[in-house]
């Protein structure tokens, strides 16, 4: 029996990029059913927002998503949005494995780090104003409800995944009330847990830490905005976005997204690459128990990569039909 997934190619190249990679997925036999929708600026043309009732009723209706990169143009009166997906299905969670894949350089021999970022709340909120016309507040919200939420999933998270250790990162030492809730019912949940080790870090110290010594970290648990930043930096530890995928997490559904941001506007459609969104397909068919579909897709980028068939953006010359194509033999 198939499962019906929406996809959202997002603006730019994200349609090509989309065609490409859903491509690869019916290739290698998962038994998949696309449901294309629109977003962002074709969207705004049509319906009149980045965010038609149409996709938000396939997402509701599918509980699954793969997503490309939704833009907007600047200054338009709209709400981010990703943020706006994240608010409208509740998706709490941000969860961002970071590991080596073989082909892709990195300069670290070995790294195996997942961040787990609070996704609805934070310096986030969205919730700021002019106090007066040269000077503009700002709220970070923080609640106890949302921090056990995430850090309850963190944990969960651990023991699902065989994950030994926990550090919670903060600036509580200055934000000593909203970080340091977020710290404190990190603390109080781990004694639930007495199976797997946590301490807590400052965020300035955890970013030194992870550079210099990246084996020290498993599970890293983290408030919006700090997440959003050392999600990007082990992303680039492990050789950038080629290597890495997100998910947003709700009770019910996940979006499981890209992690590239802006493309140029001239930029060549024939020099993109699939791998970021690939990396998300890839995590979307193992959540599916597409096992056997998501393992021979990696494999085939794996040898493909060794083989020094490789996108541009890591180097090579295979354009994005090219690379793709190269995947697609190998499945067979």
């Amino acid at each position: 029996m198939s499962k019906t997934v929406t996809i959202i190619p997002g603006d730019w190249i994200g349609p090509e990029i989309a065609k490409e990679v859903t491509r690869v997925v019916d290739e290698s036999g998962a038994k998949i059913e696309w449901d294309w929708q629109k977003s962002g600026e074709k969207a705004i043309k049509a319906h009149g927002t980045p965010l038609p009732q149409e996709l938000m009723d396939s997402v509701e209706r599918n509980k699954i998503a793969l997503k490309g990169l939704i833009d907007i143009p600047l200054g338009a009166p709209y709400e981010p949005p990703t943020v706006a997906l994240r608010k409208s299905f509740d998706l709490y969670a941000n969860l961002r494995p970071c590991k080596l894949f073989p082909g892709i350089e990195s300069r670290y021999d070995e790294i195996d780090i997942v961040v787990v970022r609070e996704n609805t709340q934070g310096e986030y909120s969205g919730i700021e104003h002019n106090v007066s016309p040269d000077i503009v507040e700002m709220m970070k919200v923080v609640t106890e409800n949302a921090s056990r939420r995430i850090a309850k999933f963190a944990f969960e998270y651990a023991v699902e995944n065989d994950r030994k250790k926990i550090i919670t990162a903060h600036k509580a030492n200055i934000m000593k009330l909203s970080d340091g809730l977020f710290m404190d019912i990190a603390i109080e949940t781990a004694k639930e847990y007495p199976g797997i080790e946590h301490s807590t870090m400052i965020i300035d110290a955890c970013c030194m830490n992870l550079v210099m010594n990246p084996d020290r970290f498993d599970v890293l648990l983290m408030g919006n905005l700090y997440g959003d930043i050392v999600s990007d930096l082990v992303t680039g530890m492990v050789g950038g976005i080629s290597a890495v995928y997100g998910v947003n997490i709700g009770e019910e559904i996940r979006v499981f997204e890209v992690m590239y941001g802006k493309a140029p506007e001239k930029a060549n459609v024939s020099d993109a690459s699939p791998l970021p969104l690939l990396m998300s397909a890839i995590a979307l068919l193992n959540y599916l128990d597409e096992t056997d579909a998501a393992e021979s897709i990696r494999s085939s980028i794996s040898l493909n990569l060794n083989d020094g068939i490789k996108p541009a953006n890591l180097g090579g010359n295979a354009s994005l039909v090219d690379f793709t194509n190269s995947i697609i033999d190998k499945l067979h």
